[in-house]
């Protein structure tokens, strides 16, 4: 793996972000279109979920994301962002806050 430096990481903007609502991406097993709440800022986000988790146990969640990468279609569906999850075997693991927070808080 290529390590990057500190200034590179910097660049990476990372919030707190809260699932409004949740669908399933047409065509796609593996996609979920996400509505997601940045507290100053709403943002479309396509993630591959769609295996692990219901769009029902999604809504409300508050989750990381990053939000500066550059805009990406699948499914013809505009991509404005990444959320970060865990890629185990069995299933896909949430990165939880362990205590709440609003959105928009900044991920360091």
């Amino acid at each position: 793996m290529d390590t990057i430096t500190f200034e590179e990481f910097k660049k990476v903007e990372i919030k707190i972000g809260k699932i409004l609502s949740a669908e399933k991406v047409e065509n796609a097993d593996k996609l979920l279109k996400l509505q997601v709440d940045f507290g100053d800022f709403q943002r479309q986000i396509i993630s591959g979920i769609a295996e692990s988790f219901s769009t029902e146990e999604l809504v409300g969640k508050k989750l990381p994301f990053i939000i500066n990468l550059e805009y990406r279609k699948f499914r013809g569906e505009e991509s404005q962002g990444m959320l970060m999850a865990i890629d185990v075997p069995e299933k896909t693991v949430l990165l939880i806050p362990e205590t709440d927070v609003p959105e928009g808080t900044e991920v360091v």
